[in-house]
């Protein structure tokens, strides 16, 4: 086979050798329940789909002993367990008879019932059962139809993944073990899979275009994340050149990571608090090991989105508690549920929007069903007895939606108080600041709020009127925008008037040409994927604030972000960083 080279958007860096693995899911959840006119058709084919699964199982079964020993291997006997038990398939044939439904429906419906059932158990083992459940039920669904598609869950040896997209939560599925990276036929560098790939470390080219259909389930890949490149049965010169460059970039990792339990302070005093993105409670193991002082965010979005119903109030307890456990009194910033957008909920059954980005997401859909936020406030507030919690609200417009917000908290808080149920009463309360008119407002919002957290990756979208993810106008998505910069002036301006202080999650906190800039503004608080923290460390190290500060001076009087990324180079060439 000829070598070939392909060329998309490298959103995760790092080079990445291995078999590719072509994904091709078969994606039936949460469709409407359908009737059939006959039930002997749809025992037949449940029935056919039965079989197909276990000879399905009993074969991964025979592999993951072979590979994976008796421990992986008794995960997929125990789903074998499931299709034989008298609660798991008779009730599907009993509703196909009883109220004449589609096999496809009757699947989905006992599957939703039994994995609720084992969710609302107080027994951590038999609450992860549920996860089982529903691979099962998957499994038969995809026996139904004609292209059976795969599996993230078929993974079991060490792959790159090839898409045609995965989406945010095909991406928390991911095992690190297994996946060395993925490439996918859409996509950019601010998609939310991005952001992930980022978060979980794993190298990642986006946007290849309809050429990675000449991508063959076990083709040879070579994929490069800083570059963009993925080439194809590469040729034997080609695998040494590369083995020789992720030589380099590990000695070079092991260079940075000298940095991560050093703090960040300029050399004439100017310390910054660096934090980590998260989105699930286990990113957070280990992080303060690798550098990390807070997390500065916690997209709890993805706790909702990896379930296929609304994940309970114990649910979201043990979730959130297990990450300010695993930070050991650092802060955790938990963001409040940020749905909508490119991320969909199948069982809230959002209406489709002309503009879903300008709709009903975020803390608008919150305030609308209310028992959402009250549910998860109880949650994130009892987790507080476990650690330090700060709360954060998403996509907050104006004054009239924090206050709602901040009701809701508060009332919250009593309650918790009348059941004589533990919780921290000094939890700091704050907003995301995404929106130009939240930080048009920010001298009037610091006088309320406890902080603010700096959402570039929004704050640019909605600032310069651009869709983050449309290709064809991404040259205008740049957070080095003069209108972008002075409004995160404005905001950290007003926070350091009121005396509260400022963080910034979006992308921007994790890019070290940004580190001058940010110093010189006075952010206090920088939030990034973990992966970059040492790199931001180093960054930091060796320049004086009182030099960045005049840098500011200097950036305020340009026109363009290309003549502030000109201006942000000249210093970084003059201003190295610590060797």
């Amino acid at each position: 086979m000829p070598e070939n080279r392909l060329q998309g958007i490298g959103v995760s860096k790092g080079v990445r050798i291995g078999r590719a693995f072509v994904y091709n899911p078969v994606r039936i959840s949460g469709q409407a329940e359908q009737k059939t006119g006959d039930a002997a058709q749809e025992l037949n084919r449940l029935q056919g789909a039965k079989t197909g699964c276990m000879t399905e199982l009993e074969a991964l079964v025979e592999r993951a002993l072979t590979m994976l020993g008796e421990e992986k291997a008794g995960i997929l006997k125990g789903q074998i367990s499931f299709l034989n038990d008298p609660a798991f398939y008779p009730p599907m044939e009993k509703l196909i008879l009883e109220e004449q439904l589609t096999a496809e429906t009757a699947i989905q419906r006992v599957v939703t019932q039994v994995a609720g059932i084992f969710e609302s158990m107080a027994n951590d083992y038999m609450r992860e059962r549920a996860a089982d459940v529903r691979d099962v039920g998957n499994r038969l669904l995809s026996q139904l139809v004609e292209n059976k598609g795969n599996r993230l869950s078929d993974i079991h040896e060490p792959v790159i993944i090839v898409a045609d997209d995965l989406t945010p939560s095909d991406t928390v599925q991911l095992d690190k073990r297994f996946v060395l990276g993925f490439v996918t036929r859409v996509g950019g560098k601010t998609s939310h899979t991005a952001i992930l790939a980022n978060s979980l470390g794993i190298a990642a080219v986006l946007g290849l275009g309809a050429e990675l259909e000449n991508i063959r389930h076990g083709d040879e890949l070579i994929i490069d994340g800083t570059a963009g490149e993925c080439i194809v049965n590469p040729q034997f010169k080609t695998v040494n050149a590369y083995l020789d460059k992720q030589a380099a970039e590990e000695k070079e990792l092991q260079a940075l990571l000298l940095y991560s339990d050093r703090p960040a302070v300029t050399l004439d005093g100017f310390r910054v608090e660096i934090a980590a993105n998260i989105g699930t409670p286990e990113e957070s193991v280990g992080l303060p090991d690798k550098g990390a002082e807070a997390v500065g965010l916690y997209r709890t979005e993805f706790l909702f989105m990896s379930s296929s119903e609304m994940p309970g109030e114990e649910l979201q307890y043990e979730a959130y508690k297990a990450a300010a456990e695993a930070m050991q009194g650092k802060p955790v910033v938990i963001r409040t549920l940020d749905i909508g957008g490119d991320k969909e909920l199948p069982y809230l059954d959002l209406p489709e929007e002309m503009n879903p980005f300008l709709g009903y997401r975020a803390i608008r859909l919150c305030l609308d069903r209310t028992e959402l936020l009250v549910t998860q406030l109880r949650a994130i507030l009892r987790a507080s007895a476990h650690g330090k919690v700060k709360i954060m609200f998403p996509m907050i417009s104006g004054m009239d939606e924090w206050r709602q917000a901040k009701t809701i908290y508060d009332s919250v808080k009593g309650q918790l108080a009348e059941e004589g149920i533990a919780f921290d009463d000094a939890v700091e309360v704050g907003i995301m600041i995404e929106v130009p008119s939240a930080a048009l407002l920010a001298e009037r919002f610091a006088k309320e709020v406890d902080f603010f957290s700096i959402g570039t990756n929004d704050l640019v979208q909605y600032t310069v009127a651009v869709d983050r993810m449309n290709e064809k106008v991404s040259y205008l998505y740049d957070y080095f925008h003069p209108s972008v910069i002075r409004l995160i002036k404005q905001v950290i301006d007003a926070s350091n008037q009121h005396g509260k202080w400022t963080g910034m999650c979006g992308s921007m906190a994790g890019d070290p040409l940004a580190a001058p800039l940010l110093i010189g503004l006075g952010l206090h608080e920088w939030s990034m994927a973990p992966s970059a923290i040492p790199v931001i460390k180093q960054a930091v190290t060796g320049l004086e604030h009182k030099a960045c500060q005049a840098l500011v001076e200097q950036i305020l009087d340009l026109d363009t972000a290309a003549e502030i990324r000109e201006a942000l180079t000249a210093f970084r060439s003059k201003h190295p960083v610590d060797a």
